[in-house]
């Protein structure tokens, strides 16, 4: 009479298959997330008014990657670029380009002081950590845009928004190094949104 046995080591196969798949859908999960948080986005933007014509504010998260980081720290200037475009859809032709106004920044961490300096449009701040110094890097205000005049009120509009690193302002051999390496790159996906334009308040009165 012939005998079988089971070896009592056998592996459980599709248990240990489920376990290993639902340990690696956790491991991509936290890694997608992780990626997603790291990313620089524009997250809001908008047009407005004054008598002097139109204004964008806007709100932009700025994350550096540990290579951006630590040229911070060595003293080298990062530059950036603020590229805006604005546009009049038309039923029956092209869209008609209204402006492409470029707003520059830079940031750099002053050696002697211990602090960073953010210069954006014509005014400078200096704060204690990086994490203030893109917080203000990514605030865009009263950035006129357009002049008095230049849109119709009422009339739709839409807008396109991003921040990148200008690395034609690295020093040289970075900037050659940059073609080649995503580590010296930095751009936020487009935002876009669609406005209708406001009207433009009358200039104040002065009194006489």
């Amino acid at each position: 009479m012939m005998v079988s046995f089971t070896p009592c080591c056998a592996r459980p196969e599709p248990a240990l298959r489920w376990l290993v798949a639902l340990l690696l859908g956790c491991w991509l999960a936290v890694a997608g997330s992780a990626l997603a948080s790291d990313r620089s986005t524009v997250r809001d933007a908008g047009i407005r008014a004054t008598p002097q014509g139109y204004l964008l504010d806007a709100d932009i998260d700025v994350v550096l990657n540990p290579t951006l980081e630590d040229a911070l720290l060595k003293g080298i200037n990062l530059h950036f670029l603020v590229e805006l475009e604005l546009t009049r859809p038309r039923n029956w032709w092209f869209d008609e380009d209204i402006a492409e106004p470029v707003r520059k920044l830079r940031i750099y961490y002053h050696l002697l002081l211990r602090r960073y300096v953010v210069e954006t449009g014509y005014t400078t701040h200096t704060v204690a950590t990086l994490e203030e110094a893109l917080v203000r890097l990514g605030r865009v205000e009263d950035w006129q845009v357009l002049e008095r005049g230049a849109l119709r009120t009422g009339k739709r509009y839409e807008g396109r928004l991003r921040l990148r690193l200008d690395t034609a302002q690295l020093p040289k051999p970075l900037s050659i190094g940059a073609v080649a390496s995503d580590h010296w790159e930095l751009a936020t996906p487009w935002h876009e949104w669609a406005f209708d334009a406001p009207a433009v308040p009358a200039p104040a009165q002065t009194p006489p």
